[in-house]
């Protein structure tokens, strides 16, 4: 879900592929040695130009994890329906969340009595954006992007949670976690991610430390992300035909935005990655609509985001959450599509 850092790979295997990876790097140099030394600095030029809007992204997520202002998010969901509902949306949209992963305070809201509503709206807007994602997409796409995409994310959230709500009085939805050992140990790592809110960080030896370990594994991932996606927008505009895709995925396509979606999806790995292939295809006639459908469906229901709900949720509620994230994703495209047009 939202903003997840990427697992670690196996001792075994780490050397293995970072060993291939370096071979193929070394091979293309030789090869195409013009061909890297622009790919080079196109990625360089690229992280030089998106560095004053990212860093202070970074500094702020950092700050709201090392503080503990991500605890308060927990404490809005047991208000009124309607009220908890819009707050945990709004929540979702701007802020990240404590833990390795979103599910650890998930599943504890959901075991604690929480009812699905807030929980699902909360869910579906998270893996949207944050303050480091939405600085980066302004730098990379544009204002007009960064605020469609939040604004985005918490339509998105007030929408599941809507309907999450109206189907409130079903059994499933009352009871949607599974029971297994991996829900156990969700709910009990969430109690070690809580800390009570400083907003002072600086005052305390611990939270300095969790602030610059945030900061540093947010700028991390960035670079781990960051540089192959750049990568590929160079390549992608050096191989891709000009206006190759404008007939699928053009403004003028009636298939441009759900087919964005669908491919969208399952495609998408990360969403810091995904900025710079949107903006790739846009340069190559991907419409503005569709590139946010890519955008907004491929953070809420990736393959990866997909795999880690499926152990937690039980089918139906399962299926609930991607039925939303499709439609909701589909709505928001064509929402940013008017709005631009």
């Amino acid at each position: 879900m939202s903003q997840l850092p990427p697992q670690p790979l196996p001792r075994s295997r780490a050397p293995l592929i970072l060993g291939a990876l370096a071979l193929i790097l070394l091979a293309s140099v030789v090869l195409w040695p013009g061909v890297m030394r622009d790919m080079a600095g196109f990625v360089l030029w690229s992280f030089v130009v998106i560095s004053p809007l990212v860093i202070p992204g970074i500094l702020l997520a950092a700050w709201i994890i090392a503080s503990g202002a991500d605890s308060a998010v927990a404490r809005v969901f047991g208000a009124r329906p309607g009220r908890a509902i819009v707050a945990a949306a709004a929540i979702g949209a701007v802020t990240p969340v404590c833990g390795v992963t979103v599910l650890p305070l998930m599943a504890g809201l959901l075991a604690a009595g929480v009812p699905l509503a807030p929980v699902m709206a909360f869910w579906l807007s998270s893996p949207v954006t944050d303050p480091a994602m939405l600085a980066t997409t302004a730098a990379m796409l544009g204002m007009s992007f960064a605020v469609g995409k939040t604004l985005g994310a918490f339509g998105l959230g007030l929408f599941g949670g809507a309907v999450t709500q109206v189907l409130s009085g079903r059994g499933w939805v009352s009871t949607p976690l599974r029971n297994n050992g991996i829900v156990g140990a969700l709910v009990a790592g969430r109690r070690g991610c809580a800390r009570p809110y400083l907003g002072a960080v600086w005052r305390d030896a611990e939270r300095r430390a969790a602030f610059r370990d945030q900061a540093w594994a947010t700028t991390r991932l960035m670079l781990i992300c960051l540089t192959p996606a750049f990568a590929a927008e160079f390549l992608l505009n050096l191989w891709l035909d000009p206006g190759a895709l404008a007939g699928v995925l053009g403004a003028q396509s009636v298939w441009a935005i759900p087919l964005s979606v669908t491919v969208g999806a399952p495609a998408y790995l990360d969403g810091y990655a995904a900025l710079p292939l949107a903006r790739g295809l846009m340069a190559h006639g991907m419409s503005p609509g569709a590139a946010m459908g890519f955008l907004v469906s491929g953070g809420v229901i990736s393959i990866w985001g997909a795999m880690a709900i499926l152990p937690v949720l039980r089918v139906k509620p399962f299926l609930l959450y991607l039925a939303l994230a499709v439609i909701g994703s589909l709505l928001v495209a064509y929402a940013f599509e008017f709005a631009v047009a």
